[in-house]
C-alpha cells in the first residue's frame, strides 16, 4: 500500500471510530425512550391525530433515521464545529452548540415526520392527510416531548465529544471498556519530541504569547501524528510524547515518517509562525521501543499510564540530539526492526552510556533523503 493510501486509511479509520459512538448514543437513547413510552401506554397511541402509531415499518424507519441523525451530528461536530469552538469552555461549547443543533433537529423533524406518517397511513408523502397530521403534531405536547428527547440525546453526544476531546481519541473507550483496568504488558514505540531553545523563546514571548505558540505548534503537528497512526500520550510543557503499538509504528516506518511529516507541516506554516510570533519553532526527538506496563491510575483523576525502562531511555536519547548535532536519534534495536526504506538514511553515532543506565547502547541519527 502506498504512503498516500496509508494516510487516507488512517484518517478514515480515525473518523469512523470518532463518529460511530454518536450513532450508538442516538440509537440507544431513542430505543430507551421508545421502550418507556411503550411500557407507559401499553403500545396504544393515545393521540392518533398527532403522534405516529408504532408499527414494524415505522420502528425500522425510526431506528435508521435516528442512527443517521447521530452520524450527521457526529460528522458536523467533529469536522466542522469542533475547531470553531475549540477555545470556549466546555459549558459554553455545550450551550452554543445546543442552539445550533436545535435548528438542525427542527429540520430533521420536518423531513422525517412526513415520511413516518406516510408509512403509518399508507399514503404518499405529498398527501394532504400527511401534512395535516404534521401541522397538528407541531402544535402538540407530543412535539415538545420529542424535542426534550432529542435534546437529551444531543446533550449526551456533546458531553461525550467534550470528554473524549479532553482525554484523547480512544482513551475514553478504553476507560469505559476497562481494557486497562488490570495492568497489561505491551510492546510500544515512544518518541519524545522537544522544542529547541524553548526557555529562550518563552522569555522572548512572555507567558501568554508563548502559550499561544504552543497551541499552534501542537495544532500544526496533529495531522502528521494521526496520518501515521500515532497516539499522543502526554503533553509536558513544550515536549510531546507520541506512542505507537509496535506493529503500527513499524508498518511503513510510521514512527520515523511521523517525525519528518511534522517537520514538513511546520515548514509549510513557517510564514504563519513568523508573522504571529516572529520566531519559528524547531524541535528534536529521541525514539526507542520496548515492553511497557499499561494500566489505569485513579487517585485524584483517572488516567491510562505507561511505565517501563523504554520511557526513561527514550527521554535520554532526545537529550543527545544537541551533542551529536542531529534532530532525531534512535536506538540500534529500533533501526534493526525497521524495514529498509529509501526515504531515510541512518548515521551510526557509536555506542553511548546513557545517564543512569548501566552498559552502553548503540544509537543512530536519522535523516530524510
Amino acid at each position: 500500500m502506498s504512503t498516500s493510501s496509508t494516510i487516507k486509511s488512517a484518517r478514515l479509520k480515525r473518523n469512523i471510530t470518532r463518529i460511530a459512538p454518536f450513532a450508538i448514543i442516538w440509537l440507544v437513547t431513542g430505543w430507551v425512550f421508545l421502550l418507556i413510552e411503550v411500557a407507559a401506554t401499553g403500545n396504544e397511541n393515545p393521540n392518533p391525530d398527532e403522534a405516529i402509531t408504532l408499527t414494524l415499518p415505522v420502528f425500522i424507519f425510526a431506528s435508521l433515521s435516528i442512527t443517521i441523525v447521530g452520524l450527521l451530528v457526529g460528522t458536523i461536530e467533529l469536522i466542522w464545529l469542533e475547531k470553531r469552538f475549540s477555545r470556549f469552555s466546555l459549558g459554553k461549547k455545550i450551550v452554543y452548540k445546543l442552539l445550533i443543533y436545535m435548528v438542525f433537529m427542527l429540520v430533521m423533524i420536518l423531513v422525517n415526520y412526513p415520511i413516518a406518517a406516510s408509512l403509518e397511513l399508507g399514503l404518499g408523502v405529498t398527501d394532504e392527510a400527511v401534512w395535516q397530521k404534521l401541522s397538528q403534531y407541531l402544535l402538540s405536547v407530543t412535539f415538545i416531548s420529542t424535542i426534550v428527547q432529542l435534546s437529551f440525546s444531543l446533550l449526551l453526544s456533546l458531553l461525550y465529544a467534550g470528554i473524549s476531546e479532553n482525554l484523547g481519541p480512544g482513551v475514553l473507550l478504553n476507560l469505559f471498556s476497562g481494557k486497562y483496568h488490570q495492568p497489561l504488558r505491551e510492546e510500544r514505540i515512544f518518541m519524545f519530541l522537544d522544542m529547541k531553545s524553548s526557555t529562550t523563546i518563552a522569555e522572548q514571548l512572555g507567558h501568554i504569547r508563548y502559550f499561544a505558540l504552543l497551541q499552534q505548534y501542537y495544532d500544526t503537528m496533529t495531522n502528521a501524528i494521526i496520518d501515521h497512526q500515532g497516539e499522543v500520550y502526554q503533553y509536558i510543557g513544550d515536549e510531546v510524547v507520541i506512542s505507537w503499538k509496535l506493529q503500527k509504528g513499524l508498518a511503513n516506518a510510521n514512527c520515523i515518517r511521523t517525525f519528518f511529516a511534522i517537520r514538513h507541516a511546520m515548514q509549510q506554516n513557517h510564514s504563519r509562525f513568523k508573522d504571529q510570533f516572529e520566531i519559528f519553532p524547531e524541535f528534536k526527538a529521541g525514539m526507542h521501543f520496548g515492553e511497557v506496563t499499561a494500566g489505569e491510575i485513579s487517585a485524584l483523576k483517572r488516567e491510562i499510564v505507561f511505565t517501563g525502562d523504554v520511557l526513561n531511555t527514550t527521554a535520554r536519547l532526545q537529550g543527545l540530539c544537541k551533542q551529536y548535532n542531529t534532530d532525531l536519534v534512535i536506538t540500534a534495536e529500533l533501526k534493526d526492526r525497521l524495514i529498509s526504506n529509501a526515504a531515510f538514511s541512518f548515521r551510526d553515532l557509536g555506542h553511548v552510556r546513557l545517564v543512569g543506565k548501566s552498559g552502553q547502547k548503540q544509537i543512530f541519527a536519522v535523516e530524510e533523503v
